[in-house]
């Protein structure tokens, strides 16, 4: 009778187990494919579209699923907020002054590790088996594929440099454009939604994961931390700390990171070393650090294997979120001393471009056997690694960076013309820049001008817009501004992303992306027989005019050139276009009506 009463208590307690394992929560359906298959291969773009609202559904508290944006080819842009205490929309975050950090993967599509690394890493802070405290301080913004096109042109091959996995989406959008070269110019309809979630969200830290390209070595991973090597000083600080701190923890996990992007001056060539750099704004880590906040450009070692990658990136994200958890609000309280200091630049010298100084130093870089040898195939000498033969490299660093372009900040701040002012403006709301229109035009207002001494638009496109240099300086000069011109003011927090936009010597300047092309082309002339009837005309009234064009003529090359003989006159006529090559971009030292 004790052995059947037993027996049914068994059956009763595995009976209410088996319900009870029905009704609990599990997590083993939200393990990627790169999980299930040792970080072999990685999934589809309907794994993110299916695993996104899973963990909604696991965490209703803690997660929330949400649209931001569509792709070209119609596909959803998805992401993941994820917050212990579910703080998980930008106002709220905002309102309880919480640290916000937005991580990205696959702007390269091809790169995918942070896709694959972030859901691992996003499932075990929410099961509170790894950085079980920093959802409870910070809110993570996880966007799995930021390139969602590009990951489904999807095969073997398509990172020929790179170990794995066994097939990967494309380095580019189908617009065949690269994201991560659009942050100012926000041509691709992907980086107008992603500058939307980054205005809204506001994040004090933003994580891009990357795989590099290049040589072989040892290194497994490499962290471009910004503002680091320039930048307003609180918010540098930080990042300088952040930098040494991230080092640290990747050492102690067996990683062999450095602080800079390993690609040779000298393509192929180990001797040549490397240089640190102050990266252009198209850059996402540049871009982010010119708003006064941390930017990280993570970089993975193409070479080493997809599991060793995925491991190594994983790392990273927890390290960054632990971080963020326990020194976030001090992060803040630096992101908004930088902006105070940005918002009183007004007249003093501002940084436009940087490049290395000469000094250099010789570092112990861990790299591999090699030898350079001429190539049957292509002809060229080229270099052949022997990766079973680790060597230490004593190569060149150039450490340091210096001002290379330099300017003025204007007192008061940039006058758009209405004719360019649709343009400007869409650019200006998508980074979040402050602007008004003007409402009372203005008889002979003193401004500054920009006449190109030179204007020279490259050869070839590239990421699909002719781009241009233009040398020149800015004068003072008395013109009419119509109602409806724009006022950006440069007392405002993004005043140096300002200055990148409208500072037309700028490399990522709309002027440098072609958007004021047609300011430099000419479009009215003088026919030859009347240009000859001026010059003479000219040349009788006008004494001093007649000995300038003879000391001209002691240039052989001038004066074996009829058009520029003819030309001299002309750029003297009233006829001429005093616009051409005026970049109808104005700066004033005071704010207008």
């Amino acid at each position: 009778m004790m052995g059947h009463k037993t027996s049914a208590l068994a059956l009763l307690i595995c009976s209410i187990i088996q319900v009870a394992a029905v009704a609990a929560p599990s997590t083993s359906s939200l393990r990627t494919v790169a999980e299930q298959s040792g970080n072999k291969r990685t999934g589809r773009y309907e794994e993110v579209e299916r695993l996104c609202p899973a963990f909604q559904q696991q965490w209703p508290q803690q997660v929330r699923c949400f649209e931001f944006g569509r792709t070209p080819e119609g596909r959803p842009m998805l992401a993941l907020a994820a917050s212990a205490d579910g703080t998980l929309d930008a106002t709220a975050a905002h309102r309880a002054g919480r640290p916000v950090v937005l991580m990205q993967g696959g702007i390269h599509a091809g790169e995918i590790d942070g896709k694959d690394a972030g859901f691992l890493a996003l499932r075990q802070m929410l099961e509170g088996s790894l950085a079980k405290d920093a959802l409870k301080t910070a809110t993570l913004v996880f966007v799995p594929v930021f390139n969602v096109d590009g990951h489904e042109r999807f095969g073997r091959w398509n990172r020929p440099n790179q170990v794995g996995p066994e097939a990967m989406g494309w380095r580019v959008t189908s617009q065949n454009l690269n994201l991560n070269r659009d942050y100012v110019k926000a041509e691709a309809p992907e980086m107008q939604a992603m500058l939307r979630l980054l205005g809204e969200w506001d994040p004090i830290l933003y994580v891009d994961l990357h795989v590099t390209d290049g040589a072989k070595f040892e290194h497994d991973i490499s962290y471009s931390v910004a503002p680091t090597l320039a930048g307003r000083e609180p918010i540098r600080q930080v990042a300088v700390a952040v930098r040494d701190e991230l080092m640290k923890r990747a050492t102690e996990k067996g990683s062999l990171p450095v602080d800079f992007y390993p690609s040779f001056l000298k393509d192929d060539d180990p001797t040549s070393g490397f240089a640190v750099a102050v990266g252009p704004k198209r850059f996402s880590q540049a871009y982010w650090a010119s708003r006064n906040r941390l930017g990280i450009l993570v970089e993975t070692h193409s070479w080493k294997d997809y599991p060793t990658r995925v491991r190594i990136t994983h790392h990273t994200i927890i390290s960054l979120m632990e971080m963020a958890a326990r020194d976030g609000r001090q992060w803040l309280a630096a992101a908004q001393a930088a902006d105070r200091e940005s918002a009183g630049i007004g007249g003093s010298t501002a940084n436009i471009t940087y490049t290395n100084t000469p000094h250099v130093k010789t570092i112990d870089f861990r790299g591999y056997e090699y030898e350079r040898v001429p190539s049957a195939v292509s002809g060229a000498l080229m270099t052949r690694y022997n990766d079973k033969r680790p060597q230490i490299w004593r190569i060149p660093l150039r450490d340091e960076v210096q001002p290379a372009i330099t300017v003025s900040a204007p007192r008061g701040g940039y006058l758009v013309p209405p004719s360019h002012a649709h343009m400007v403006a869409e650019k200006l709301t998508l980074h979040g820049i402050e602007f008004r229109t003007v409402a009372q035009a203005q008889t002979g207002a003193d401004v500054e001008v920009f006449r190109a001494t030179k204007a020279a638009m490259d050869s070839s496109t590239f990421e699909g817009r002719s781009n241009f240099s233009v040398e020149g300086d800015w004068t003072r000069e008395k013109r009419d501004v119509a109602a409806g011109a724009l006022f950006v003011p440069i007392a405002q927090a993004r005043s140096e992303l300002a200055m990148t936009l409208l500072e037309p010597r700028d490399p990522d300047s709309l002027v440098s992306w072609g958007y004021f092309a047609t300011a430099f082309e000419r479009k009215e002339y003088m026919e030859a027989y009347v240009a000859e009837a001026v010059a003479e005309e000219m040349l009788k009234k006008d004494p001093a005019l007649r000995r300038e064009f003879e000391r001209r003529l002691d240039d052989p090359k001038f004066a074996a050139d009829p058009n520029a003989r003819l030309d001299f006159f002309y750029r003297r006529h009233s006829s001429w276009d005093e616009r051409y090559n005026l970049y109808p971009v104005f700066r004033v030292a005071t704010t207008p009506r």
